[in-house]
């Protein structure tokens, strides 16, 4: 048998490795299940910063008791189902395959925004957009986050947003911490027109009469790098493209991939090439599946989503609402996968 304090000595020292972790928990529309709608994911740093990827239309509002504390929130494209120009009716509403959704006319972007005194992290001209949708429910419009070439302190003083484009960085630090997340833009090949339920009346009549769309740049993805050294790729709905390789893989490095798949980007089709060729991560996390992808916790074997895991090479995850996975700095699952 061996001494106790020999054994208290082991756990101690255990306990510095978990507490640097990233923790990875998906928020969809089934507790328990990845469903068709799920696309929003909360990652926490080591050192306390929480981030929102995409609101998207999983949550019952800006204030969804699942969230917790959120000191940035991340968004990729205008698309209704990631800016959220729909909320849940409730937890667990509707069918897995179709959640139960009504109107947010702000956008659950905003909502958190200004629900979560949080900082906006996203292009200057999709910011722009939420930032005017933001003025309309508090009177006054967000202002620019402070950086000046330093990290932004979390939580902020009040909700603003960055000033960024592609390839621009933004950090985000607690004030005790040694060091910052640090948030890259990256490319996203897919089209971003804005719901037309959230433009003014004016310009969706302008839009409509052309049979046209009304884009806001270019649409994105993320790489974030955190402070235990996990790198995340964050692809947004993308089609293949090569900075897949030379700025995700080859320059950042990253170690670990969220991936949406879906219909519009073929991505179904392309997605074991990019994850085997040309990301090349550690591990992979699937999202924005487009269908009912389990079933009782479990993959179904007979969705698209299985047949695609048959062909990706790395440990393969899936974004299950509600189940916390931690990664190491390695892009490692450690727990909860």
């Amino acid at each position: 048998m061996k001494p106790v304090h020999a054994i208290l000595a082991l756990t101690l020292t255990a306990l510095p490795a978990l507490a640097q972790n990233v923790s990875i928990t998906p928020i969809g529309s089934h507790t328990g299940e990845l469903c068709a709608n799920d696309r929003a994911i909360v990652f926490e740093d080591p050192t306390g910063v929480r981030l929102l990827y995409d609101p998207a239309h999983n949550l019952i509002a800006g204030n969804d008791p699942r969230l917790g504390d959120i000191h940035v929130v991340l968004l990729t494209h205008m698309h209704g189902d990631h800016l959220g120009d729909r909320r849940l009716r409730a937890v667990g509403a509707g069918s897995c395959a179709s959640s139960e959704r009504v109107p947010a006319p702000n956008s659950m972007t905003a909502e958190v925004v200004v629900a979560k005194n949080a900082a906006l992290v996203t292009t200057r001209a999709m910011a722009g957009f939420v930032a005017n949708k933001v003025k309309g429910m508090r009177g006054r419009p967000l202002e620019v986050c402070p950086q000046r070439g330093a990290p932004t302190a979390v939580p902020v003083a009040a909700a603003c947003m960055s000033r960024i484009d592609l390839g621009g960085v933004f950090i985000a630090k607690t004030a005790d911490a040694a060091h910052g997340v640090e948030i890259t833009i990256v490319y996203a090949s897919h089209v971003n027109n804005a719901p037309p339920a959230l433009l003014s009346d004016a310009r969706r009549a302008a839009v409509e009469a052309d049979g046209a769309v009304f884009e806001y740049g270019p649409a994105t993805g993320f790489v974030v790098r955190f402070t235990n050294g996990l790198t995340a790729y964050l692809s947004g709905d993308t089609g293949i493209h090569s900075e897949m390789r030379t700025v995700v893989n080859e320059y950042h490095g990253a170690n670990l991939a969220v991936l949406n798949l879906g219909n519009n980007p073929g991505i179904y089709f392309s997605g074991a090439h990019v994850i085997n060729e040309l990301v090349q991560p550690t591990s992979v996390i699937l999202t924005h599946v487009n269908e009912p992808a389990t079933e009782g916790g479990k993959l179904r074997p007979q969705s698209r989503t299985a047949a695609l895991i048959e062909r990706l090479k790395r440990p393969t995850h899936l974004a299950i609402s509600g189940r916390t996975m931690a990664f190491d700095g390695q892009g490692q699952c450690v727990d909860g996968c």
